[in-house]
């Protein structure tokens, strides 16, 4: 059964920072790529970034070019999300994804 349970959100002014992670299992990890979606309230969900399995690859939406990095530990089957220069309109539930499967979320509130 694929687990995956995502950690680090809270409540933030912006500007300040936030590091996601998401602990994954049941299924071989390091062999597949990865992705961070999230969801604001009474929106749609969101695709936000995603990382090939050997990290030589990432891409994002263009919202968060250039203060948001993903990265993963394969040998800890864990995936990150270090989010800087936070904004409000970043306030959302944060999932991470693989293939059809998304976990438990984290709430990332942005707010002064």
């Amino acid at each position: 059964e694929v687990q995956l349970q995502a950690s680090g959100g809270g409540l933030v002014q912006p500007g300040g920072s936030l590091r996601l992670s998401c602990a994954a299992s049941g299924f071989a990890f390091s062999r597949f790529g990865l992705s961070w979606v999230r969801q604001a309230p009474g929106k749609a969900p969101e695709w936000v970034s995603a990382i090939n399995p050997t990290s030589e690859f990432t891409s994002y939406i263009d919202s968060v070019k250039g203060r948001f990095t993903i990265s993963r530990d394969n040998r800890v089957n864990t995936l990150y999300l270090q989010m800087n220069n936070l904004k409000p309109e970043d306030t959302a539930l944060y999932y991470c994804q693989f293939g059809a499967s998304r976990g438990q979320g984290t709430q990332v509130t942005v707010s002064s």
